[in-house]
C-alpha cells in the first residue's frame, strides 16, 4: 500500500477520531496479528472508513475500481483517499469478477492481513439486517482465519444514503465481538457448512448491532419474470 496508506493510517485515522469521536467497544477481541476477517453490517458509505479508523490494526477492504480510475484532480483525490484507508480496487459483479474478488481476499488472509467484508453484500437502505451471503464463510473455512463480527451503529445517521458529506451531529459506535471459529462446521466445499457458518456470523452481528431482522436477502427488485423466478428459487447467495 506504500506511503499513502502509511500516511492515511497515522493522519486520517487520528483526525477522524478527533472530529467524529467514535465509541469503540471490544478492541480486545481483535487478534493483534495473523489473518482475521471483520464481518460487519452495512448501513452507510462511511462504514469502510469507520472500521479501519476504529480497529487496533491495519484493515483492508475491496472497493469499486471506479474509485481509482478517475481523471484529473478529483480522480487523484479519490484514488489517494481510498488507498489511504486501505481500499484495494476490484471489478465488482457476478461470475469471474466475484471469483477474482474472493481470490484477492484469500491472498491477503494468507499473507496474515486483516480484511473487512459485508456478508449482506450491499448497504441496507431501510436499516434492517439482511441475510448473509456465503462468501465470507467460504473464505473463513478455506483459510482457517477467525471471523470477528462487527456491529456498526449510527453510521446511517452520520452519512445517510445520498449525502455528500458526513454530519457532525451524530456519533458512530463500532462494536467488535469475540472471534468466531467456524471450522467446526466442515469444509469450505460443503454448501451446508457455508450456510451454517454464515448464519453464525449474522447472529453474532445481530447481537452487536441490535437491528431488526429482514429475513431476506438484500438484492435489487427483479425487473423481469426470469429474475423473479431466480429470487424465489432456493440457491446459495455468495
Amino acid at each position: 500500500m506504500g506511503l499513502t496508506y502509511t500516511l492515511g493510517r497515522f493522519v486520517i485515522g487520528p483526525v477522524a477520531r478527533l472530529v467524529y469521536r467514535p465509541r469503540v467497544e471490544g478492541k480486545a477481541n481483535v487478534p493483534p496479528s495473523g489473518p482475521v476477517i471483520f464481518a460487519s453490517n452495512h448501513l452507510s458509505f462511511i462504514d469502510s472508513v469507520a472500521i479501519p479508523v476504529a480497529a487496533p490494526r491495519p484493515v483492508h477492504f475491496l472497493a469499486k475500481s471506479s474509485y481509482f480510475d478517475g481523471k484529473g484532480v478529483s480522480g487523484w483525490l479519490s484514488r489517494e483517499f481510498f488507498t489511504a484507508i486501505g481500499a484495494i480496487p476490484v471489478q465488482r459483479g457476478a461470475g469471474q469478477a466475484a471469483l477474482d474478488a474472493l481470490e484477492q481476499q484469500r491472498q491477503l488472509l494468507e499473507a496474515g492481513k486483516a480484511v473487512a467484508l459485508y456478508p449482506e453484500g450491499t448497504r441496507s437502505l431501510d436499516g434492517r439486517l439482511y441475510r448473509g451471503r456465503t462468501g465470507v464463510a467460504f473464505l473463513a473455512l478455506q483459510t482457517g482465519a477467525p471471523v470477528v463480527p462487527v456491529g456498526l451503529v449510527g453510521t446511517d445517521k452520520v452519512m445517510p444514503v445520498g449525502a455528500k458529506m458526513p454530519s457532525l451531529k451524530h456519533r458512530v459506535t463500532v462494536k467488535f465481538g469475540e472471534p468466531l471459529d467456524l471450522t467446526t462446521h466442515g469444509a469450505a466445499d460443503s454448501g451446508k457448512a457455508r450456510r451454517l457458518a454464515t448464519d453464525d456470523i449474522m447472529a453474532a452481528i445481530h447481537a452487536l448491532s441490535g437491528q431488526e431482522l429482514a429475513h431476506a436477502y438484500n438484492e435489487a427488485p427483479a425487473h423481469n419474470p426470469l429474475d423473479r423466478i431466480k429470487q424465489v428459487l432456493p440457491h446459495e447467495r455468495r
